[in-house]
């Protein structure tokens, strides 16, 4: 983004920028790009140079939640770079974003409360130097994309987004935290859902589709959680009619009061294609691009991105 000096080496010690190919990406794609490094008034020894993707990450600890950020992917790029006095290097790379990646940005807009970024680490001397971070827009891939797409058509709008650490049961995760996108409910259902979590795990071959409806409790029956669980190709997911799924699902969740509701693979009608379900719904960017409007009061993209990476500075830990 902008050159940073090097503290190690003080005033006059060489300078680093980190320069992304570009910034739009999508889980099991490459981020590529430069480490530049502009070399001062004195030779320089640099030990390494590391990349690393980070996210804001939510912890629950008792009745107390805390947020940190968490290192999730890290690559060395380089060891033992010698830069000479005035010298520029450029080191090209390449940055794997693993499946389980959170996605930042949905329908052209970004996800608020979401952000990614690639940390760039010089070591030098066995001691870290931690640089500025470069946002990543993360987008769905397409079988998730039609997963969104079903609940901007059933009428459901964005309320928030976060990235909660631990596993969820029965999903093989190789990350140790997931994304949560929250909707609040089609209007048909609000007298017995209060919210929608919807959460993607994704590998190479398969995506994990995880519901969990937080039910209202009335004057003769009490709330709780049900949960739906859908596991498809990818293949499948992107034919798949969701929208007749996810609202089969929530009108059992309505009726029954809970429990576990899961469709595996084979029970779709593979030809169903997601899109025309008579409603005239919104696509997913439009609920998204509502929701944030009232959530972030008209920020700016930019501004946000802004803001939520001024944290990161402050949590060491991962």
């Amino acid at each position: 983004m902008f050159k940073r000096m090097l503290s190690a080496f003080g005033v006059g010690g060489p300078s680093v920028d980190t320069v992304l190919d570009s910034p739009h990406a999508a889980p099991g794609q490459l981020v590529t790009g430069q480490v530049r490094i502009q070399g001062g008034s004195a030779d320089a020894e640099i030990g390494q140079v590391v990349l690393s993707l980070v996210t804001r990450v939510e912890v629950e600890h008792g009745d107390h939640e805390y947020g940190g950020v968490s290192e999730f992917q890290r690559v060395v790029v380089q060891q033992g770079v010698r830069v000479a006095a005035g010298q520029l290097l450029a080191i090209p790379f390449q940055l794997p974003i693993p499946w389980e990646t959170p996605i930042t940005a949905v329908g052209g807009g970004q996800l608020p409360g979401m952000t990614v970024g690639v940390r760039t680490e010089l070591v030098i001397a066995g001691a870290p130097d931690k640089g500025d971070l470069d946002p990543v827009l993360v987008h769905p891939l397409p079988s998730q994309d039609a997963v969104l797409n079903a609940f901007g058509q059933l009428g459901f709008s964005f309320r928030s987004a976060d990235v909660e650490a631990g596993r969820l049961h029965g999903v093989p995760q190789e990350l140790g935290f997931y994304q949560e996108i929250e909707f609040f409910p089609p209007a048909q259902f609000a007298g017995a859902v209060q919210q929608v979590e919807l959460t993607f795990v994704a590998n190479p071959h398969e995506l994990y589709v995880i519901l969990e409806a937080d039910k209202r409790g009335g004057m003769f029956s009490s709330g709780g959680d049900a949960f739906g669980h859908f596991r498809l190709s990818h293949q499948e997911a992107q034919v798949a009619d969701w929208a007749s799924s996810i609202n089969g699902w929530l009108s059992q969740v309505a009726q029954r009061g809970g429990g576990m509701f899961g469709q595996q693979h084979g029970h779709y009608d593979q030809h169903g294609h997601h899109g025309h379900h008579g409603r005239g719904g919104m696509g997913m960017g439009t609920v998204v691009a509502a929701g944030a409007a009232g959530v972030v009061g008209g920020m700016v993209v930019g501004e946000m991105m802004d803001d939520a990476f001024e944290d990161f500075g402050d949590f060491g830990g991962e």
